[in-house]
């Protein structure tokens, strides 16, 4: 074939997937046949691990080092390393989008690090990486990745065109701008670490069983007890699921289906054959804005890349038993837009002959970040999987934090693991069709611009609360969290046709619905809804605004006797043994005494609660409970999110406004702040009505029946057209809260975070009688002291028309020194200054950490560096008392704040 010609080779080889796949498994047939010999299955073991790919070999290592190799077997349905392990490109990239990430991408490197110094085979080569730009926002990632990195003590450096093209010669740069250079990165061969780990592994005792089929795994009283398999039954204590390309239908093997949201997308990788003169040490290079990248391998180009429009694989959910050491056909065409781009990028590839194309299927979760974690499910079922192609830089870390979970270990998991969580979702997410169209998007989510606020534009209008109608023709334009519809902000300046960002249905268009919109920034500047925002933000300051909170974690507790206060004192920090109608806030915290949730409980009865909790908790929260209830029976708890329509109305003017559809006066000696009542609202009975707002300001929640949320809706806009209501969305909520130093968990606090050091101190009842989770660990604090601290920074010399914003996960910088990093960010309207919240540390010139205390912080100079520009900052310790339009301020809104309230 002429080397002048190669669309004529490549669709020459359209014509030969049958020669291909045959070849892939030739290939792979000497390596498949040298793996360990197998052991027998053993009727008894402490841990069972669920799949022999490169994940699963990595946590039987990491088990074996920590002393349980004797007690630990891996099971195998075919040959070891047959499912994506084989065909994996073997990227390994340290420097990921989030600390956590990073630090377990760090974890991986060590690993294959460890075993080359043994020997072992790995294939580990630290060539670097070299990441390329088109655009001019990609150089402003760049800049914010550079600044990230710098923290987290990870080399790399912002390079010219002139360096891109001298580090790799092959590439064309008459587009790019710049690039980053990462020289820690590299690459691996998965396989060759795969049998690499198996063998170490067994050296330890750790027992390998090939060609066995899990067939159920058994609980006893909400516990793993044994696996059964084609092979017999095994008892064991526990078990990790590292599927892989499987790991969702064996959740759903377990006796409790334990819901692992994965789907197979088809990935291609195009392998040429040996390139003479090609350098050896060639960086693997990604061009992000052209979703592709490559490698060198053994002389020979390896490229893949993340298509905007990724295809589902094996669409009914079913992936072949014995698809094992295979690849599917190639489609050609739909591998078209990305061999476009290789072309443009690599000139020369012109001149190349190609071997063959891989369509190897990898698994993606739903919103394309790696799952580890215990099944909220089953007690002592744990998964560590959805890679999501990047199998090598997620497995060590994965490997060692499942590891350590399992033994307890403290301090493996990062402060932010929640995020990776398998309880981060609900059973939604483990619906087919709905996995099926999101796997379509989330490749392609790799190499896109992480704008703000990004969101995905399948699988949504999902969850509505039933006013969603009303509040979708009234402008709203709906970012989406656990599968809700939430209004972002509310914009009826666009028109129809314009304003659709999303194709809606006859049926909408016949009623008159306003085309459904999704929520964007797509800058890293001032974002396009800053007035609209602004306008929101305003109303629920100085008139009222009324606002969506349908999309809370909303819980019923409650017992015959007193088993829930007894129940709620031992897992709460706070006392929730309060009078009935009372609101109490409080942390759950853990034994190390971090944040498992922060919620709000209101007491309805003698013995019922109600629980109030962030969005994202609904299937945590409702595990740790689960998992520290009285084992009688004796507590009942309930979900009942999707049972009521919750409408928050704040601001100096929502008091009066209710009072009207309430028939009731609701002024503060009748119903003072942070209480609870059941009130009649228009024609409708039983609203939970609780007075607080979580941003700080005026008004209070209503928690509606949903039969009723129409009617109270309807109310609510009509009689509040002459106190000027305004609809407002989360975007004004944020910035209410930033502003007034509210911490949020899940955006400020985690479960390494604790009371003591992001100011909530006065809500920790140390004296109380009965003993709480976390208690002992929080004595030691404040008798030792804290080594960060909670605080507030106002940006003071930053132009917020024309500067970049911050965004969340900014340094901080103390006199010069990296002492922490911002958690949330927004534009402070009353200020009129950027405002950042983050956790500052006191670090020397080797890193180490020491106390940190008021003097402490309140004595040096501050600054924020936002994409490599530091900008000077005031610290603040004391949630602010911000002016209002109304003098004196009311003493209804000095009542509350959140973060070390002033004392009086």
């Amino acid at each position: 074939m002429s080397a002048a010609h190669p669309a004529l080779y490549l669709r020459a080889a359209k014509n030969r997937p049958l020669l291909f796949r045959q070849s892939i498994r030739l290939i792979n047939q000497s390596q498949v046949e040298s793996t360990p010999n197998e052991d027998a299955l053993p009727s008894k073991a402490r841990v069972v691990i669920c799949g022999g790919g490169v994940q699963g070999a990595a946590v039987a290592y990491e088990l074996a080092k920590l002393g349980l190799g004797n007690e630990t077997v891996l099971l195998e349905q075919g040959r070891l390393g047959g499912g994506s392990t084989w065909h994996s490109t073997g990227l390994v990239s340290t420097l990921r989008n989030t600390y956590t990430e990073t630090r377990l991408a760090k974890d991986s490197v060590a690993l294959y690090n460890e075993l080359d110094a043994v020997s072992l085979k790995t294939g580990w080569r630290q060539c670097g990486s070299l990441s390329i730009a088109r655009t001019k926002d990609r150089m402003t990632m760049f800049r914010r990745i550079k600044a990230r990195a710098q923290a987290w003590k990870i080399p790399c450096e912002i390079i010219s065109v002139n360096e891109v093209a001298s580090k790799c010669p092959i590439i064309l740069t008459s587009d790019v701008l710049g690039g980053l250079w990462v020289p820690g990165d590299g690459v691996g061969d998965p396989y060759e670490i795969c049998v690499s780990l198996i063998a170490a592994a067994k050296k330890k005792d750790v027992k390998i069983v090939e060609n066995c089929y899990i067939q159920k795994v058994l609980e006893e009283k909400g516990r793993v007890s044994a696996v059964e398999t084609n092979k017999g039954t095994i008892q064991c204590d526990v078990f990790v699921n590292c599927g892989g390309l499987w790991a969702r239908r064996v959740g759903k093997l377990s006796q409790t289906p334990v819901k692992v949201p994965l789907h197979p997308a088809e990935h291609y990788c195009l392998h040429t054959k040996v390139i003479p003169g090609l350098d050896p040490n060639t960086p693997v290079v990604k061009d992000e804005d052209g979703q592709i990248y490559f490698r060198e391998n053994e002389g020979k180009l390896l490229i893949g890349g993340f298509e905007l429009s990724a295809k589902p694989a094996f669409e009914d959910g079913k992936v072949p038993d014995n698809f094992s050491h295979q690849s599917l056909i190639p489609d050609w065409d739909h591998f078209h837009v990305l061999l476009e781009q290789m072309l443009h990028r690599i000139p020369s590839l012109s001149d190349v002959v190609v071997e063959r194309l891989c369509n190897g299927p990898e698994a993606f979760s739903p919103d394309g970040k790696w799952i580890l974690g215990e099944a909220p499910e089953v007690k002592n079922y744990y998964v560590a999987a959805g890679a999501n192609t990047v199998g090598l830089t997620a497995a060590g870390g994965l490997a060692k934090a499942t590891a350590g979970l399992i033994v307890g270990q403290q301090g493996v998991m990062p402060a932010d693991s929640y995020d990776l969580e398998l309880s981060r979702f609900l059973g939604l997410h483990n619906n087919r069709r709905f996995l099926r169209d999101r796997v379509k998007e989330v490749p392609g989510m790799h190499f896109k611009l992480p704008y703000p606020f990004q969101e995905f534009t399948t699988g949504r209008n999902l969850r509505m609360s039933p006013i969603y109608p009303r509040l979708r023709q009234d402008g709203a334009v709906f970012g989406q969290v656990m599968g809700y519809e939430r209004p972002s902000y509310f914009d009826t300046s666009v028109d129809s046709e314009a304003a659709s960002s999303a194709d809606s249905p006859d049926y909408e268009q016949h009623y008159g619905l306003r085309p459904y919109r999704i929520a964007n920034t797509n800058t890293f500047g001032k974002p396009p809804w800053f007035d609209i925002v602004e306008s929101e933000y305003t109303a629920c300051r100085e008139t009222v605004g009324l606002s969506d909170y349908s999309s809370f974690t909303k819980m019923d507790l409650w017992s015959k006797g007193p088993e829930v206060i007894d129940f709620l004192q031992r897992i709460c920090s706070n006392d929730v043994d309060i009078p009935i109608g009372g609101i109490i806030h409080t942390g759950m915290q853990n034994e190390r005494g971090g944040y498992e949730n922060d919620c709000s409980f209101a007491r309805l009865a003698e013995n019922r609660f109600m629980m109030i909790a962030p969005t994202i908790q609904q299937t945590r929260c409702k595990a740790w409970m689960k998992r520290h209830k009285p084992s009688d029976g004796s507590v009942a708890i309930s979900d009942v999110t999707s049972m009521y329509t919750a409408i928050c109305v704040m601001g100096p003017h929502a008091i009066p406004l209710l009072s009207e559809l309430a028939d009731v006066d609701l002024n503060p000696t009748f119903f003072p702040f942070f209480t609870f009542k059941e009130l009649d609202v228009g024609l409708a009975s039983g609203i939970r009505a609780m007075n607080l707002t979580h941003t700080g300001e005026l008004g209070c929640v209503l928690y509606i029946p949903n039969e009723f949320a129409l009617h109270v809706y309807s109310g609510l806009v009509e009689f509040g057209k002459k106190y000027g209501l305004q609809h407002c969305g989360y975007y004004a909520m944020r910035a209410l809260r930033i502003e007034k130093f509210y911490a949020f968990w899940g955006q400020d606090l985690d479960t390494s975070t604790t009371p003591l050091e992001c100011g909530r101190s006065f809500r920790v009842k140390f004296d109380k009688k009965e003993n709480f989770i976390g208690k002992d660990a929080l004595l030691k604090q404040r008798e030792e002291g804290v080594k960060r601290m909670y605080v507030q920074l106002i940006l003071q010399d930053h132009d917020p028309e024309v500067d970049l914003w911050p965004w969340g996960g900014e340094p901080i910088l103390r006199d010069g020194r990296y002492v922490g990093a911002t958690t949330t960010t927004g534009y402070g309207f009353t200020l009129g200054r950027q405002v950042c919240l983050g956790f500052v540390q006191n670090r020397d010139e080797k890193g180490n950490t020491g106390l940190v205390t008021t003097d402490y912080v309140l004595s040096g100079e501050y600054q924020v560096d936002i994409a490599g520009v530091k900008y000077e900052a005031k610290v603040n310790l004391h949630s602010p008392v911000l002016p209002t339009k109304y003098t004196p301020i009311d003493p209804e809104r000095l009542r509350y704040q959140a973060t070390r309230p002033h004392i009086k």
